[in-house]
């Protein structure tokens, strides 16, 4: 069997398969009737996507406020009524003003003067003002929706320019039906449009190999927007300058008959690629133009000072000035030791295998697997070898600098991989082999099934191998499982009704009619009833429990607690109920 025969006819060059005539001269084979219609592509993606909208608006009304999010929806408003940069500086504006977008229907209250501490302002707009909690949530998060199935279309682009529809439905099905994709993606935060700009970029990138005039400025545009979101996108910046001399390079290749000249190509595409980026800058200056056209800025007070080559490299910055003081607020941080917690072990600093371990965990096994056939399908065959400098390596790089970074917090600092590895995995589509597009097919109606059990409790899902996600809080923790996302729906489980609740998040019980009572201001004895506990507080006690008075007193009471009450339920599996 000629595994280099894709599954459209034509060899891995792309050039169409030919026979021998009886004259002995080569013709064209005719290519097979198509018995797969344009509109059922159409339809097919419209599917996929339409379960994705189901899936997040659905985990999006439910869900209470995530940790993060009270800052940026307070920034949003900020930014929107008073054109100010003060707050939430150590991230960019894109991803706030995109935010603000849907805010701008919900008539948000939030009353003058402002709280100094961005906490204290996103916590005063959700339940101090007389707003509406869930519903400010959700106008906020409906805009990063509508983000992440536009992202869904690149997904399809990319994998189709490189396999044709089959692949680009198998691509579009992994992004679907990803468990991660589905959580932050419903969620108002900077993760997944990040990832999602930056594969939009390369996708042009890719394009640019044969439409470089035309790509180029856009892929331009896409770069600068994901730093425009989110810092940790600045590595991308270098590495998509390479790529952008490969694609002049090779559309150089294209257009002049002959021997181009080496030095041209060079030269031509070492500009090509200072444009590219410097049209990134200006997106990232665009965004804080937008915030606030004249750019009054002063480095706030307690802003810790940085040294040595950092400090060099972010004076060198050709960015606006409060996004260099973001960059040096973001080293300062890495500077940090924290506390984290993977396969049940707690620890503090960086475990080198957290990234990949947290992966491990958190994704659908069907993924997985077609991940890997489908970076082995990039690298050995001929066509699409090229691609692999396109996603395999943008993708390897930037797992490796996250590896590096000081907070094992959760995947959502690599929700790239899933995205990006969505398009890789459609190169099991190039080849004929029968066996490997069955074996793709049922991978994926795995990932499909295991998705779709998980509905509408995205953010804690961990896959069957891991016991699923009623179980993933005894694996990890954080942004991972817990992330203080079911306040509401414990509020609607038992409104009004007395709880003891141990509670690790920014969400405020009364804000959601949650009759809380705290099992560490009474003695032990007095504490009977239902009593609700985050999975994080179980996972690592010591993060939840009163920071005043005697610490280990707090921890033997709530050791005693757990032993000696019944674990009745979980709700959304982020919180787990006990009754005693």
């Amino acid at each position: 069997m000629n595994h280099d025969l894709v599954a459209d006819g034509t060899r891995a060059s792309g050039v169409p398969a030919q026979r021998q005539t009886p004259e002995g001269q080569t013709a064209s084979v005719p290519a097979p009737k198509a018995r797969w219609r344009p509109w059922m592509t159409v339809l097919v993606v419209l599917l996929f996507l339409g379960q994705m909208a189901v899936g997040m608006i659905t985990a999006a009304r439910e869900q209470s406020t995530t940790i993060d999010e009270p800052v940026y929806l307070g920034t949003a408003v900020t930014y929107v009524r008073d054109h100010r940069l003060a707050y939430n500086y150590e991230h960019p504006p894109l991803a706030k003003l995109i935010i603000a977008t849907g805010m701008v229907f919900a008539d948000v209250h939030v009353s003058k003067p402002y709280p100094q501490e961005q906490w204290a302002l996103g916590h005063a707009m959700l339940y101090e003002n007389g707003n509406d909690p869930q519903h400010v949530l959700f106008a906020a998060r409906l805009p990063m929706i509508v983000l992440t199935l536009l992202f869904g279309l690149v997904v399809f682009a990319f994998a189709r320019d490189l396999t044709g529809s089959s692949g680009g439905l198998l691509a579009l099905a992994l992004y679907a039906f990803s468990p991660d994709v589905l959580a932050y993606g419903s969620l108002a935060g900077v993760d997944l449009p990040t990832a999602g700009f930056l594969l939009t970029g390369l996708w042009l990138l890719w394009r640019a190999r044969s439409r470089p005039y035309l790509n180029l400025p856009l892929s331009g545009i896409a770069l600068g927007a994901a730093a425009a979101t989110k810092m940790s996108a600045l590595p991308a910046l270098p590495i998509a300058a390479l790529l952008v001399v490969l694609s002049v390079w090779h559309a150089g290749r294209l257009r002049v008959e002959g021997r181009p000249s080496v030095v041209r190509l060079l030269v031509t595409g070492v500009a090509a690629a200072a444009g590219v980026v410097a049209v990134a800058i200006v997106v990232v200056w665009v965004s804080y133009l937008i915030v606030d056209p004249r750019l009054r800025w002063s480095t706030p007070p307690g802003l810790a000072a940085i040294s040595g080559v950092k400090a060099h490299v972010v004076d060198l910055l050709p960015f606006p000035r409060p996004f260099r003081d973001g960059m040096r607020f973001q080293f300062k941080l890495e500077d940090g030791d924290y506390s984290g917690y993977i396969f049940g072990k707690a620890y503090i600093g960086t475990r080198w295998y957290y990234v990949p371990g947290a992966l491990l965990i958190k994704e659908p096994l069907g993924m997985l697997g077609l991940w890997l056939i489908g970076a082995a399908g990039l690298l050995i065959s001929p066509r699409l070898r090229a691609a692999a400098a396109y996603l395999l390596l943008p993708t390897l790089l930037l797992t490796l600098i996250a590896m590096t970074g000081a907070r094992n917090w959760g995947v959502r600092y690599t929700i790239f991989i899933p995205v990006i590895l969505a398009v890789a995995a459609a190169s099991v589509a190039a080849y004929r082999s029968r066996w490997l597009h069955v074996t793709a097919g049922l991978l994926a109606v795995f990932v499909a099934v295991s998705s779709v059990r998980a509905f509408p409790y995205y953010l804690p899902y961990s896959n069957e191998a891991f016991g699923g996600p009623s179980r993933t809080y005894t694996q990890l923790t954080d942004s991972n499982v817990d992330w203080g996302q079911d306040l509401a729906r414990l509020g609607k489980k038992y409104p009004g009704r007395p709880i003891w609740l141990i509670y690790k998040g920014r969400g405020e019980p009364a804000g959601h009619n949650i009759n809380a009572r705290d099992p560490f201001g009474v003695p032990l004895d007095q504490v009977h009833g239902t009593i609700a506990i985050s999975g994080r507080c179980i996972a690592t006690p010591n993060s939840c429990l009163p920071v005043d008075g005697d610490r280990k007193a707090a921890r033997r009471q709530f050791n005693e607690l757990l032993a000696t009450s019944l674990q009745i339920g979980n709700v959304g599996y982020s919180i787990l109920l006990y009754q005693r």
